[in-house]
Formats: structure tokens, C-alpha cells, sequence
């Protein structure tokens, strides 16, 4: 194991914010090969980090809402990363309830790095808010968020209801 501060780490806060952070080697069985993975420690869940060399591919997210399914343009941070990866392994479903009048909320159930940032939202934009919850803006707001990705073409008629289920897949 070493420690982060003797590593480069391709995060956008540094490892002072967190509680524990590390490197672990993992060995491919079939390879035999030896892969860094970053992981931190924020005092309630080990957090895999997913560094920028691992995501050579595009990806394509779907957010289903109701019988409607939407295109989703992701944003270049480890959070996102870190998404992907999840649903290499499960669709991420959030059930999101009103918040304001502005924006669907829910959580994650998992807890995701950060790099907060002052935005000015716009309807479609998704942010992870805090380590583990998600908001889905139908309307604007400006505060401190973790952008991940932009729905495409979505309304505020498609956020009808008081709460909504988000279903999130790889294309």
C-alpha cells in the first residue's frame, strides 16, 4: 500500500479532505497483471476511485422516467467515473422526491468523490449533492455541486409528479 501523498492522484480535492485515502494493487487473475486502484476512506464507506487512464471508452447513459427514456451527456470527474463503473455492474435507480420546486432529489445509496464547484443550474442538469445523493434540476439554481451529466430534451412535464423514480443504465 502506498500512501496517496507519494502518488499522484488524478483528483480534483486532495487526499486532506478525506479521511483515509490509498492506493490498493489488484491482480487480474487471468492476466497476472498488477492495477492500482485509488480508494478513500470519508469515515462511513471505502469509495473506489476511478482514475482517468481506466475510462478509454464512451459511454452512453440512459435516465428512464416513467415509460420515457432520455440521452445523458456526462462531465469529465472522477464522480462520474466512479458511476460508470457502477453500472458496469447494476442499473442505479434513485427515487427522487420535490425539493423547492426546482429540483428532484435522491439518494445514491453509495457514497461518490467530490469536487465541488459554484454552479448556475439549468433544467437537465444532474449534480451530486453532499457524498451520496443526486438532484435533478428542472429549473435553475446556484450553489456548490459536483456537476455529472446533462439530461437531453427533458421538461418540466416529465418531473409531474411530487416524487419520480430515476433509472439510470448503460446504453
Amino acid at each position: 500500500m502506498v500512501a496517496c501523498s507519494e502518488r499522484e492522484v488524478s483528483l480534483k480535492q486532495e487526499c486532506s479532505l478525506w479521511e483515509t485515502c490509498w492506493i490498493e494493487e489488484q491482480v487480474d487473475e487471468a492476466t497476472e497483471e498488477n492495477s492500482p486502484e485509488v480508494r478513500l476512506w470519508n469515515g462511513e464507506e471505502n469509495i473506489l476511485v476511478v482514475e482517468e487512464e481506466n475510462m478509454n471508452t464512451e459511454y452512453v447513459i440512459n435516465l428512464k422516467i416513467w415509460d420515457k427514456t432520455f440521452d445523458v451527456t456526462l462531465e469529465e470527474n472522477s464522480a462520474t467515473k466512479a458511476l460508470i463503473e457502477k453500472l458496469h455492474e447494476w442499473d442505479i435507480v434513485v427515487n427522487a422526491h420535490e425539493y423547492w420546486w426546482f429540483e428532484k432529489v435522491g439518494n445514491l445509496g453509495f457514497d461518490l468523490p467530490r469536487a465541488d464547484k459554484q454552479i448556475s443550474t439549468e433544467p437537465g442538469d444532474i449534480v451530486l449533492y453532499q457524498w451520496n445523493q443526486v438532484s435533478l434540476f428542472y429549473d435553475s439554481n446556484s450553489w456548490s455541486y459536483t456537476k455529472l451529466w446533462k439530461v437531453q430534451n427533458i421538461s418540466k412535464s416529465d418531473l409531474w409528479d411530487w416524487d419520480v423514480t430515476l433509472t439510470f443504465s448503460l446504453k
